[in-house]
Parts: C-alpha cells; sequence; structure tokens
C-alpha cells in the first residue's frame, strides 16, 4: 500500500498502483481501468459507448476486456468511465495513467487523484 498514512494511523492515500498487478511494460499500455465492480448496478451504459466493456448476462453487469490499456483505446474508456451513472454519477470506472499515477476519468475531484469507494 501506500507510503503516505497519516500520523494517527488514520486513513491511507490510496494510489492507483496499488491496485492490481504490475501488467505489461508501461510503454506499450500506458493506462489502467480501476473497476469497482462492487459499486456498479448494471446499467451497461459503458458497454454502450465502449468496445472494451461487455455486459455480462449472468450477473448483469459489465466488465472490460482489457484492465491495461494503449492510447488506441484510450478515448472509448474515457467514455466508459464518464457515462457510468453509479456513486451518484462519479462513477465505477476509473480510467488512470500509469505513467503519472493520476486518475484520467471520472475525476469528479478535479486534481486526478484516484475516486475509488472502498
Amino acid at each position: 500500500m501506500s507510503d503516505e498514512v497519516e500520523a494517527d494511523g488514520g486513513d491511507e492515500v490510496l494510489r492507483a498502483s496499488d491496485i492490481g498487478g504490475e501488467g505489461p511494460p508501461i510503454e506499450e499500455k500506458p493506462y489502467k481501468i480501476v473497476f469497482e465492480a462492487n459499486k456498479c448496478f448494471g446499467a451497461g451504459k459503458c458497454a454502450e459507448v465502449a468496445d472494451n466493456w461487455v455486459m455480462d448476462v449472468v450477473s448483469g453487469m459489465a466488465k472490460p476486456e482489457a484492465y491495461y490499456i494503449g492510447e488506441e483505446d484510450l478515448d472509448e474508456n474515457v467514455r466508459a468511465a464518464e457515462a457510468c451513472p453509479a456513486k451518484k454519477d462519479a462513477g465505477v470506472i476509473h480510467v488512470v495513467d500509469r505513467r503519472t499515477d493520476e486518475e484520467i476519468a471520472p475525476d469528479p475531484h478535479g486534481d486526478g487523484t484516484l475516486s475509488v469507494d472502498w
């Protein structure tokens, strides 16, 4: 986990690089999808706007076909993140630049910090 912890043992700062494995080389796939599946309610907006997102008939929720993406897939995954209505329109799909560890979308805080709610 992050080494940024409040002195009193309080909340840790969760960074995108703390989630998931190493993945492919950053040069090949510079972006990562962080998906809060536990908060998804199956609206399917992501699957409507992005080929990387497919609806699972059994669970009724969408899931990404790839969690690590390149430049060619960035725009559609940003659209998926921004279209997601979960968490009061803050979304549960997060597109992160692995080079900077900043959230590109949906970025509801406007500062690039990861907006997961676990």
